[in-house]
């Protein structure tokens, strides 16, 4: 059996897990930052980064006690590496690149959106590939063509904010706590979804599997507040604030599920798993939940625990392991969205 220590520094949670290769978690422990960014109303990308430098060791620490394993004991270190905050990113890959020297043990490269795909596969229990993979989180909001566990094929993305980035972005204009996204979830529980009728961006477009909910924001605010202002000028109601959140949660799940109804068509997939943080919105996944009985498809969403970031979704270096697919000590850190060709060519074929 070997056991890998998985690290996850993408953005505000400072996460590790310590996995075998049969995909059995001995350890996971994920230290939030939640605290730090609340008076900001986001995350603050200094911050962040520097929360990392101080927890990362600490967390490390946490997860192999409680896996009752010493460092000697891995077998290989896992990093998340793309997508994500420079910053965050980059304390993450150091500690892991450090781990890998110190203790002459391979160091294994994951990606973060295909690791909030594989989270399905975790909680499935079972192979989920070939499948529609599904991303709504606060960065990112994209479709894939999941052809393995290693290759993913991007059919379409958020041509501006993500679903997440606009329930944060909305439940500040409603005065709602930070995180915006759960206190969203909650008041929209409490409200009508057909009090406003807001617009549905891109959803009447059948030749493109993209998104946009920035205009979608944007008409919520136009009901709000005066041309020139950016926030309401008088606190609101609760139950105006409930419909609100209610209307605009409507609107972007009837775009997320349209499009993806549209590349299930269009792929030919009988099997959806969905990842990232917005899944564990209530909402959706009882809207999925109905639309997987209406499509006939079957439907894979992780546990809540599972669905914000965290380290044990990095179990899919499982499947880089197992290929033999790992990195040089030269391993860099990227934040855009897709890992580069350069990188991809770059690994070494180890038995």
């Amino acid at each position: 059996m070997q056991r890998l220590l998985i690290l996850e520094t993408t953005c505000d949670e400072t996460a590790a897990a310590v996995v075998t290769d049969e995909l059995e978690v001995l350890a996971s422990v994920v230290a939030s930052q939640d605290e730090l960014h609340k008076k900001y109303g986001g995350v603050v990308p200094e911050i962040a980064s520097r929360a990392h430098v101080e927890r990362i060791l600490p967390v490390i620490d946490e997860t192999l006690r409680r896996a009752s394993i010493k460092p000697t004991d891995l077998d290989a270190v896992a990093v998340a590496n793309t997508p994500g905050l420079a910053g965050s990113l980059v304390v993450g890959v150091a500690a892991a690149k450090a781990l890998c020297l110190a203790l002459d043990i391979p160091l294994i490269a994951v990606n973060h959106l295909q690791a909030h795909i594989y989270a399905c596969r975790l909680a499935a229990g079972r192979d989920v590939f070939p499948c529609l993979g599904l991303i709504v989180s606060g960065g990112h909001s994209s479709l894939y063509h999941c052809r393995t566990p290693l290759e993913f094929d991007l059919l379409g993305g958020t041509i501006d904010d993500a679903a997440g980035e606009a329930f944060d972005k909305v439940a500040s204009l409603l005065g709602l706590p930070f995180p915006g996204g759960p206190a969203l979830d909650r008041a929209a529980q409490q409200g009508n979804p057909k009090a406003f009728d807001l617009p549905r961006p891109l959803l009447d477009d059948p030749s493109r599997l993209d998104f946009s909910f920035s205009g979608l924001k944007t008409a919520l605010r136009y009901r709000l507040c005066k041309p020139g202002e950016n926030m309401p000028a008088q606190p609101l109601a609760p139950e105006l604030v409930s419909d609100l959140a209610a209307s605009f949660t409507a609107a972007v799940i009837d775009c997320l599920w349209g499009k993806t109804a549209l590349a299930l068509r269009k792929t030919g997939l009988k099997t959806l798993c969905v990842g990232g943080g917005v899944a564990a919105n209530s909402a959706l996944r009882a809207r999925l939940q109905v639309e997987r009985e209406r499509a006939g498809i079957e439907l894979f969403i992780p546990p809540m625990r599972l669905c914000t970031d965290n380290a044990v979704m990095g179990a899919i270096a499982v499947e880089r392991l197992k290929a033999g697919l790992f990195e040089s000590l030269d391993l860099d850190a990227f934040p855009g969205l897709l890992r580069p060709a350069s990188q991809k060519e770059s690994h070494q074929q180890t038995q």
